[in-house]
């Protein structure tokens, strides 16, 4: 009796498990019957199939990551970009999915190539200038909704597409820098050139200043010279008039300080020189 339990139990048991499986939370899962498709379930939980006739594919029912391989973008005005873009999808229809690309490896290569596809019909479109603008959400809408026109064809809904980087192709680059360089150097020189003319108007402005400043002292000063000469003179004047002989006595003397103290020159004079008037007059003193 046990000799022929066992071999039923094992065959129930071999039975159970090729028609038992677990559909998970994070799946949803189809059914297939010699490669035809007949039963979808999204719900988890555990179900039958029949074994060595049915088959079960799981399909992931999460939102998926997808990253598309940078492209080159040439814009309207013929300026070359290298977009890296990224998507977000989800599989909402298994039948179409599974009926269209099979599997996601599929999937993912065909979404890539509408992706790139139409990042380059629709940025193409624009100037780079909007393309590096806040305007660049409302491509990126343009784009989403146009792959989700093509994904909807293999059960996939389009969550929300993004550019991660737009960058410059390496030559561009270089040469957008060496432009830029230029312009500072330009710059630069423009900025020295102003300065070095506002030395000169403010070197010359001061100069000019300085030279009526010191034509206004110089007149000043001549002025106040003349001033006192005129007052020397006139006490001169008043002087003599109050005592004309001790005036010329004293004009004499000044004479004399001046011809006679100091230098090398010789001066010959009569001893009855009007010169020497004042020494005839000098009587030697008595002891």
């Amino acid at each position: 009796m046990k000799k022929i339990l066992l071999p039923i139990v094992i065959a129930i048991g071999a039975l159970a498990f090729f028609s038992i499986f677990i559909v998970k939370e994070i799946n949803q899962a189809i059914v297939l019957q010699f490669g035809d498709p007949k039963k979808i379930i999204s719900t988890p939980g555990i179900n039958f199939k029949i074994p060595f006739i049915q088959n079960v594919v799981f399909l992931d029912k999460r939102i998926l990551n997808l990253d598309a391989p940078p492209e080159e973008v040439i814009a309207s005005d013929q300026k070359r970009l290298i977009v890296d873009a990224f998507a977000r999808f989800q599989i909402v229809d298994p039948l179409k999915f599974y009926i269209s690309v099979g599997n996601e490896r599929v999937a993912r290569s065909r979404l890539s190539t509408i992706i790139n596809s139409r990042i380059r019909s629709v940025l193409g479109t624009q100037r780079l200038q909007t393309l590096l603008s806040a305007d660049r959400t409302n491509q990126m809408a343009l784009i989403q909704e146009g792959v989700n026109n093509e994904a909807g064809k293999f059960g996939i809904k389009i969550v929300d597409v993004r550019i991660k980087r737009a960058d410059l192709p390496p030559a561009n680059s270089e040469a957008i820098y060496r432009r830029m360089q230029t312009e500072r150097e330009r710059e630069a020189k423009e900025f020295r050139a102003k300065g070095a003319e506002m030395a000169i108007t403010i070197t010359s402005t001061a100069d000019k200043e300085v030279t009526v400043i010191l034509a206004e002292a110089e007149k000043q000063s001549q002025i106040m010279k003349g001033e006192g000469d005129g007052q020397r003179n006139k006490i001169f004047a008043d002087a003599f008039g109050k005592d004309p002989e001790f005036f010329a006595f004293y004009r004499a003397m000044q004479a004399y300080e001046k011809a006679l103290i100091g230098g090398e020159t010789s001066l010959i004079l009569s001893p009855d020189s009007e010169f020497f008037k004042f020494f005839g007059n000098i009587k030697p003193k008595k002891d």
